[in-house]
């Protein structure tokens, strides 16, 4: 026996510093690869590429397992990136011209609208900007809609169809499961809640939508019919008559300006940047040049911050779902920092968020109100802004958004599901307990709410509505009233929203940033973006542990990845009074 365990001992122990050593090997093997720094040459005639297929977060990541399993690189670019990439090489004599390739597209319009505002200025330069597909959507299209080119795939298609919402109700599956949401909310226009209580639109719900959408469609057709000199009734004809079915139909109608395969594209372009006809086109994609060329360090002692806000806003960071996140506990002493941090003179703060926590978006709120009183704090909208993303916003001294940004949506809610009956009549469980006071199971999911119960969340979700249109008032300098009629959990979309006083002017992050360096009168600064980078060992971790389950969801449930994280965000917030828009609204 005392053999057995001094072999078995032995055993584990070998196994265990067996272990050590593996995992000291591989975090050397992360370390080497995060600092071994990437030499990129840019030659003459470099064609930068644009591939418009990958979802793009607003600030650059970083990812180190990208460089052990040789899926990329360690640094991930953002939007902003991107954008600031196209802008220098404006100026870059080695870059002839920018290539598109433009299919797919699963960016919201507002990122959409600031890639497609740097190709423009970039083409004013006399450079050329070509653009490619196969099968186009039609966001895709908007941005490709810059270039000097447009060329289609013979056999390929151009989704100009219009655009279109929809949503899906819940109620009648509920029914039959015998599962009763009880649903609190404030402001009729509301929708975050009907997929739970109607089957169906409300005419409010309808309304509203309508409304934004057809502003999001009349910018869309605006924008195309300047670049392709096409008037905006023709390309409402185009779409209300379905006449682009083919290629042929899109080269016939003006929306494309030849139908090429692809060796027969790179054949114009090396005619274009005077490439021999065999030679090889010095591509690189505007990622790889954005690490190439990075801006120029400024040695200004003064800096603005710039503060990314993305994703849902929650009180806390634990994040599991692989998607990025707005945390009070991480935003809330971020903030502070900035505040206090003498040598930052402005903060513009990039909202792309379509809310959530109204108790986390008030302790951001408050943060922000205080920064106010000591710098300028200038807000950038990105493709969301909405309901606790318009809460965290409105306090800012000036407000920019994209007349394609989703905003507003100043309401909250709550859901408290009641699943007694579900537990018993369809699996038999029953509930029972006791309680020292009479109020004390109130909200438990085994039993339905008193009607007296319900009128204490009800008055809660009241109180909630009214703070939050309080501080809009207050923040926007508006009468209480008017901020009630333009409220009611109505979206609107950014043009409108500065036309009802909710925003203040067109414009991207640049924009933000100009009129922050001229409300903190400065001439010369640099920029700091924040928040930073996790370390190393931290970050490999948290891949390890979120982004496994994550994409393997993703794989499984493919485009219904979407419903299933809503579902399981409304059930995870179970009695939280939240300001979120209804779901995530996808415009095809």
């Amino acid at each position: 026996m005392k053999s057995f365990l001094k072999m078995f001992f032995a055993s584990l122990l070998a196994i265990i510093i067996f272990s050590v050593i593996i995992f000291l090997i591989f975090l050397g093997i992360i370390t080497a690869a995060v600092n071994t720094k990437e030499t990129i040459t840019v030659g003459k005639k470099t064609v930068l590429v644009l591939n418009l297929d990958k979802r793009l977060n607003e600030q650059s990541s970083f990812n180190p397992l990208n460089a052990i399993l040789r899926k990329g690189n360690v640094s991930v670019p953002g939007l902003h990136d991107i954008t600031d990439a196209i802008r220098r090489a404006t100026d870059d004599d080695r870059i002839k011209g920018i290539f598109i390739e433009m299919d797919g597209d699963p960016n919201g319009f507002a990122t959409n609208e600031e890639i497609r505002r740097a190709l423009l200025g970039f083409k004013k330069s006399g450079k050329f900007v070509y653009a490619y597909g196969t099968v186009i959507s039609q966001k895709g299209y908007y941005v490709a809609s810059a270039a000097d080119k447009i060329f289609l795939n013979p056999v390929g298609m151009l989704d100009f169809s219009g655009l279109s919402v929809q949503f899906m109700f819940f109620k009648g599956a509920l029914d039959k499961l015998e599962i009763n949401p009880q649903v609190f909310f404030e402001g009729k226009y509301k929708s975050a809640t009907e997929p739970f209580r109607v089957t169906q639109m409300t005419p409010a719900n309808k309304t509203q939508t309508n409304v934004y959408l057809s502003d999001l469609y009349q910018h869309f057709l605006e924008g195309i019919s300047d670049s392709r000199h096409i008037d905006t009734a023709s390309l409402f004809q185009f779409a209300n008559e379905g006449l682009i079915r083919t290629a042929y139909d899109a080269l016939k109608y003006g929306l494309v300006d030849g139908l090429k395969y692809d060796d027969e594209v790179k054949d114009a372009i090396r005619g274009k940047d005077g490439i021999a006809a065999n030679d090889k086109i010095p591509f690189m994609s505007v990622a790889k040049y954005a690490r190439a060329n990075p801006p120029a360090d400024n040695s200004s002692k003064e800096s603005i911050a710039v503060l990314y806000a993305q994703g849902d806003i929650v009180s806390s960071g634990s994040n599991t779902s692989g998607d990025p996140q707005i945390a009070a506990d991480q935003y809330v002493p971020l903030i502070r920092e900035l505040r206090k941090d003498s040598s930052i003179k402005a903060i513009v703060f990039r909202v792309n968020s379509p809310g959530g926590s109204a108790l986390a978006a008030d302790a951001i709120w408050r943060e922000l109100l205080l920064a106010k009183q000591v710098k300028p704090v200038i807000v950038s909208m990105g493709d969301y802004a909405a309901s606790g993303g318009y809460y965290i916003s409105c306090e800012a001294d000036s407000i920019f958004t994209e007349p394609n940004t989703l905003t507003g949506s100043i309401g909250v809610f709550s859901i408290i599901p009641d699943l007694q009956s579900f537990f018993k009549n369809k699996l038999g469980i029953t509930f029972d307990g006791v309680k020292t006071a009479q109020y004390a199971d109130m909200g438990s999911y085994a039993q339905p709410l008193t009607n007296i119960e319900k009128q204490f969340i009800q008055e809660g979700i009241d109180s909630v509505y009214a703070t939050f249109k309080h501080k809009v008032a207050m923040g926007r300098h508006l009468p209480e009233q008017v901020v009630d009629s333009i409220a009611q959990g109505r979206v609107w979309s950014g043009a409108s929203a500065i036309k009802i006083g909710l925003a203040d002017k067109l414009g991207g992050l640049q924009a933000a940033i100009a009129c922050a360096a001229r409300m903190a009168h400065l001439t010369s600064y640099s920029l700091a973006t924040y928040p930073k980078q996790e370390a190393t060992f931290q970050k490999v971790l948290h891949q390890f542990s979120d982004d496994a389950q994550t994409k393997i969801l993703k794989e499984q449930l493919g485009k219904n990845y979407l419903l299933y994280r809503n579902i399981k965000r409304m059930t995870q917030s179970e009695g939280e009074t939240l300001a979120r828009l209804p779901f995530n609204i996808l415009v095809n």
